[in-house]
Formats: C-alpha cells, sequence, structure tokens
C-alpha cells in the first residue's frame, strides 16, 4: 500500500485574527483578547493574539490573569461570525480537494488527504500546503500553520511541536524524524490525545515522554487505562491506523443526545433544578425536531468547594426584565479552595490543577426508563427523581449536565396499557407548534415561566452559540 500525506491546518488564534483583521489591525503586533467585558474579570478569554502570547500570557487565561501594565483590546465574542469565517475558509479548501479528503476537527482546524493532490498539482507536501495557507491569507487575512505527516497523529504533532519552531509555521514528521524530535519531548501533555490525567498515571511508573511509554511493559498501561492503551501504545511508535475514509464511514451503533453547561456561580440545589428543568425542556424539544425517542436518560452535576448558598429565595418568579442569572453572581469563599491543594497544570487551554488534585466531586447517574417517548411529560418526573435521588442538596453546584440514550426513529415509541393516546398526541402537536414558533421567531419567541425563576439560564443560553455570545 503506498505511503499516504496528510496536511493538519490550524488557523491560528483564529478568534482573535478574525477580530483584527475586522479592525484593521496585525495579530502579531496587536494586544487584543477576545472576552465578554460584560462578565466578571474572572472571566476567561477565548482567544489572544500571538503579540500576547510574547509577553508570556498564557491563551484561554482570566483577565485577572493579564499583567495590569499591558494595554490591550477587548473585544466581546461573535460566534456566529466566526463560525461564518470558518466555512468561507472550508469553503477555499474545497476549490483545491474534494469533501471527501477532508475532515473537519474543529472549527478553525481540519485534516486533509493531500495523497491524490500532489501529483495533481505537481507539488510537493510543503508546496501545497502553503498554497492553501497562501490562499486563505489573500482572501480573509487568517494566518495559518501545517502539520504534515503519513498519518494523522503525525500529521497533528507536527502542527502543535514542529511547526512552531520553523519560519513558514509548516511542520513535517515521518518515522524517522519523529524518533529523533518527537520521542523524548517532554512535557507529554504536549502530545495529541495525552491530558494531565494520564500523564499523572504514567508519571507514576516514571514514564514522561513517548520514549518511555514505548518501553514501558504493555501490561501496566492496559491496566492503568484499558482499551484506551491500545491507541497511546501505536502513538508511541508513531502509529495512526485510521484514515479519513474511515472517519467518515463510521457510524455508532448507539446514539444519544447530550446537552451541558458551566454555571456562572455557586448554585443552591434548588435553583440547579430549575436549570435542568429549562434544560430537559429544550431536548425535548430536540427530540422531536429530529423526530427520535429515548429510553434512557442520565444527570451529571459537578459540586463546588462550598457548601450550597443560602439566599432565602423566594418562590415567586422575578422581574426578568431586571434579572439575570448573571445578576446575582457572589462568588462564594472568593479564591478558598479553588487551585488548592495541589500543582497546576497549565496548557493552551488554561490553567486548571494537576490530575489528583483539587477535582471537583460529583453526583448524578443514570435511568433505564419502561419506555421509549420523548414527551415531556413522562420524561420531566424521571429527572427531577433521579435529582433528587442523587444529588446532595448541601453542596454548592456549579455543572450541571443531562443526557438521553438508546435514541432510535418515533415509530419505535412504546406505550402501556395505561397510556393516554390523545393527551400524547395533543402533548406532540404543541411541541411542534412551539418549534414551529421559536425556529420563526427566534428560541426566545416562546418560554415556559421555568425561564423568569431565580438562577435560570436558558434566556442567556437562548441568545448564544457554543456557550458563548453569538
Amino acid at each position: 500500500m503506498a505511503q499516504k500525506t496528510y496536511i493538519c491546518i490550524d488557523l491560528k488564534t483564529f478568534y482573535a485574527s478574525v477580530e483584527c483583521v475586522d479592525r484593521g489591525c496585525d495579530p502579531f503586533t496587536t494586544n487584543l483578547v477576545v472576552a465578554d467585558p460584560d462578565r466578571s474579570h474572572t472571566t476567561i478569554c477565548l482567544a489572544i493574539t500571538p503579540a500576547m502570547k510574547r509577553l508570556g500570557i498564557h491563551n484561554r487565561c482570566r483577565i485577572f490573569e493579564i499583567p495590569p501594565g499591558v494595554d490591550y483590546i477587548m473585544a466581546k465574542p461573535r460566534m456566529r461570525h466566526y463560525m461564518e469565517v470558518s466555512a468561507q475558509i472550508y469553503g477555499i479548501y474545497l476549490e483545491y480537494v474534494s469533501p471527501e479528503d477532508i475532515h473537519a476537527y474543529s472549527v478553525d482546524e481540519c485534516f486533509i488527504d493531500a495523497t491524490p493532490y500532489l501529483k495533481l498539482y505537481r507539488q510537493t507536501a510543503r508546496g501545497f500546503a502553503k498554497t492553501l495557507m497562501d490562499t486563505v491569507r489573500s482572501r480573509t487575512g487568517i494566518y495559518a500553520t501545517a502539520g504534515i505527516g503519513p498519518n494523522l497523529f503525525l500529521a497533528k504533532v507536527a502542527l502543535d511541536i514542529t511547526a512552531k519552531h520553523v519560519d513558514d509555521g509548516i511542520g513535517e514528521l515521518d518515522q524517522d524524524e519523529f524518533r529523533r524530535t518527537i520521542w523524548r519531548h517532554r512535557p507529554i501533555t504536549d502530545i495529541w490525545g495525552i491530558g494531565p490525567g494520564i500523564a499523572a498515571r504514567l508519571a507514576k511508573y516514571h514514564v514522561e515522554d513517548l520514549m518511555g511509554v514505548a518501553a514501558l511493559d504493555e501490561s501496566i498501561l492496559y491496566r492503568e487505562l484499558g482499551v484506551n492503551a491500545e491507541y497511546l501504545i501505536d502513538h508511541a511508535h508513531g502509529i495512526e491506523p485510521c484514515t479519513i475514509a474511515q472517519i467518515h464511514a463510521y457510524r455508532p451503533q448507539a446514539t444519544s443526545l447530550m446537552n451541558g453547561q458551566v454555571l456562572s456561580r455557586d448554585y443552591s440545589f434548588e435553583e440547579a433544578r430549575t436549570v435542568m428543568r429549562e434544560m430537559v425542556d429544550t431536548s425535548v424539544l430536540d427530540l422531536v425536531e429530529r423526530k427520535v425517542v429515548c429510553d434512557q436518560i442520565s444527570l451529571y452535576v459537578g459540586y463546588g468547594r462550598d457548601e450550597a448558598p443560602n439566599r432565602n429565595i423566594p418562590s415567586t418568579c422575578i422581574d426578568f426584565k431586571t434579572h439575570s442569572a448573571l445578576d446575582d453572581t457572589v462568588m462564594i469563599g472568593k479564591g478558598r479552595g479553588r487551585m488548592q491543594g495541589g500543582p497546576l497544570f497549565r496548557g493552551e487551554h488554561g490553567t486548571r490543577p494537576a490530575a489528583g488534585y483539587g477535582a471537583f466531586e460529583h453526583g448524578g447517574g443514570q435511568r433505564k426508563l419502561s419506555e421509549r417517548t420523548s414527551s415531556f411529560k413522562s420524561l420531566m418526573p424521571c429527572f427531577e427523581q433521579l435529582f433528587d435521588q442523587t444529588i446532595d442538596p448541601r453542596r454548592a453546584i456549579r455543572r450541571v449536565n443531562i443526557g438521553f440514550g438508546n435514541l432510535l426513529p418515533e415509530e419505535f415509541a412504546t406505550y402501556n396499557l395505561f397510556t393516554d393516546l390523545e393527551a400524547e398526541a395533543e402533548e406532540r402537536s404543541l411541541q411542534e407548534a412551539v418549534l414551529s414558533v421559536k425556529q420563526r421567531y427566534g428560541k426566545n419567541a416562546l418560554l415556559k415561566g421555568t425561564s423568569f425563576k431565580q438562577g435560570a439560564t436558558g434566556r442567556e443560553r437562548n441568545e448564544q452559540v457554543g456557550g458563548h455570545r453569538a
């Protein structure tokens, strides 16, 4: 089998670069952060320019971590605009390669199987990568970097590690170069797919680089990591058998629908219940829109460090014109306990406790349902029961995730002898009407009273894309 050539292209500090281009600025000389100025100084910067990175400031830092003497522009996130620019750049790639040979890894990164195009365009892999990068730069003003390798893993590692140290921003790895330059590279968390959790498990055996992984007894890796050890063993030898064609052809045996959010402050038990109800309501409409039913639910709640806030919250609704979930942020025990108790892990995606230190506890579980349904009236009581049985009301809550499992087409819905089919039909008709209104006039055009309670987040989230301002 002929050796393949893959290119992994990353749009450099994408969000910040888009904001700089729109302002007529150079991201390599302009100090700019993408962050919401309406939030507190603890908010995370979604991106910073290369100019700020050269000052020693880390990507995904918080506003208060920026040194006071640094002057910078704060750009409010515009996620919908970033997605439009990303789509424009994807269209540029399609001028050169077929969609079957592209895998969009994220909004600012993609893999390209360049194998059939090098001969077509009579270019080397490096020349082809430069052509793509230069075209993106000339049409959008966005800089890009690239990694080249004989498989997806080596292309990605070439992008993440070697491309940063060459003038043209194009890293290239083959098996020999991988062993020379990457095998001993530290920290090991720079390697794609190895986070602080895996690094901590390896450190128990004094393994701090891929050479150490390759030399370690495989039975130890399987004992520590289970089936995921297979991927790590392959990667330690520079092997990745998966291809873009296989990624496109993959179809999961089971499907699910997940919905989660990180809360802006410590929430009480009842406030978190309100958020969960909003999330279930939104997700059930997604089930109806997709014409699927489920027979399994799951709930995950991440606790904060402190006891639940006691605010004597009134049971009545509040004035939604003057209140939002972000207005009443009180950082319980501000700075207390967080990031304490052990070393910190600092990476491209921010600073957090290293594995095994300061990890928040959690509650929740999953339940198998007696029927397949997409009915809110059937699903909501199940979530409330799961919430009451598995969540500690004495703990502050900072994260809520819900899930619906074993999705099947709605013709596989099941009923029992006590099912009121007429009521089910009426509910379904109402759900479809609500969907129609929201699709035409916006998600906030029609809301339940739950969304006007203290701590509700639905109205803000309806105006966001990916958890950020649209």
